[in-house]
């Protein structure tokens, strides 16, 4: 019997990990594996799937490269290898791709001879910030427009919108989050929006906080990888099925990490941060802060002027207590010395 793989995708900060987070924590009745792709040389996500779910040691594997559909062959499908010749077999695979990740290429990896006998796509669920699409924080569309009327060359797509729409072609299940910071009309727009760029017949549903039922996350059985012609993408002319998958990416996106040290006000560190992401072209920020006279460590979360920290757990006495943030932007190389490493 073939083990279901469900690819989660979705733009930077569309809510993902929390989704992911809420999911394995309802399902401990099964055993779970998790590849958490990663932007960035800190694992952020994966660390905090890890400290949230309490899962097995060896079940969350993370892939750092920062896209998984750029290097299928050198380490998703070692990756996927390594789960299937665990001593207990998993119930089901979830891989998190990266915001920047496209995810037909990896539903062309799981025909790979290797994995196509013992691995079945379960479902790829597309993430979808409703407020960042309400807002145009996601792709940015007024300096877009801006640009195309001054220079009649610029392509009438960005990259990052060409991603958006293969993310959404190759969903057999769209997961909206944060629709209660819109109003139900702008709702509507964004939903009808969304639906007239699926396939027929993919539902979509609302999540508060990334709750949603396992039963309707997992078990879909879409069996994705034998429905490739119906999931059109962007980059098919790119992509042969053993080659090297070069999507081209905007190579001016890039991820830098900060150590920003103690952090004595949160508040003023967030305002800070919002004024950065005005200033820059930042799409994510991420990471863990060490707040002056907290015994616990913090979570930041931000997308363009979204916000959001917490804490999450007491800091461990063998790791080192230090603060660190992940910036994921287009051109922000300049900013990498802001703070000392």
């Amino acid at each position: 019997m073939k083990t279901p793989v469900t690819i989660v995708t979705g733009f930077l900060g569309s809510g993902k990990s929390t989704l992911l987070m809420n999911l394995i924590a309802k399902c401990r009745d099964r055993r779970i594996a998790v590849v958490v792709n990663e932007f960035g040389e800190i694992g952020i996500d994966g660390n905090l799937i890890q400290s949230a779910c309490g899962c097995d040691e060896g079940s969350v594997l993370e892939l750092k490269n920062g896209c998984v559909c750029c290097t299928v062959q050198e380490e998703f499908l070692p990756t996927m290898k390594k789960l299937l010749n665990d001593e207990e077999p998993f119930d089901h695979i979830i891989v998190e791709a990266s915001g920047l990740a496209l995810p037909k290429p990896l539903l062309k990896a799981i025909n790979w001879p290797d994995l196509r006998a013992l691995l079945t796509v379960d479902a790829v669920i597309t993430v979808v910030d409703c407020d960042g699409i309400a807002t145009g924080e996601i792709c940015d569309r007024d300096r877009v427009q801006r640009q195309r009327e001054a220079d009649d060359s610029v392509d009438h797509e960005t990259s990052i919108e060409e991603l958006f729409e293969d993310q959404l072609s190759c969903a057999d299940l769209v997961v909206l989050t944060k629709c209660d910071l819109i109003d139900d009309s702008i709702r509507m727009k964004v939903v009808n929006s969304l639906q007239s760029r699926l396939r027929p017949h993919i539902r979509m549903v609302e999540v508060q906080k990334g709750n949603l039922a396992p039963e309707v996350a997992l078990g879909i059985a879409a069996g994705a990888e034998n429905d490739l012609q119906n999931r059109p993408s962007h980059h098919d002319d790119h992509h042969h099925d053993h080659d090297h998958d070069d999507h081209h990416h905007d190579h001016d996106i890039q991820s830098i990490v900060w150590h920003p040290g103690p952090i004595l006000d949160t508040e003023e560190y967030i305002r800070e941060m919002q004024m950065l992401c005005q200033e820059h072209e930042i799409y994510r920020i991420k990471g863990f802060l060490d707040v002056v006279g907290k015994p616990m460590r913090m979570v930041l979360q931000g997308v363009g002027s979204r916000f959001e920290s917490y804490y999450d757990r007491p800091w461990q006495s063998e790791e080192d207590r230090k603060s660190h943030v992940v910036l994921i932007g287009k051109q922000i190389e300049k900013l990498e010395n802001m703070v000392a490493q």
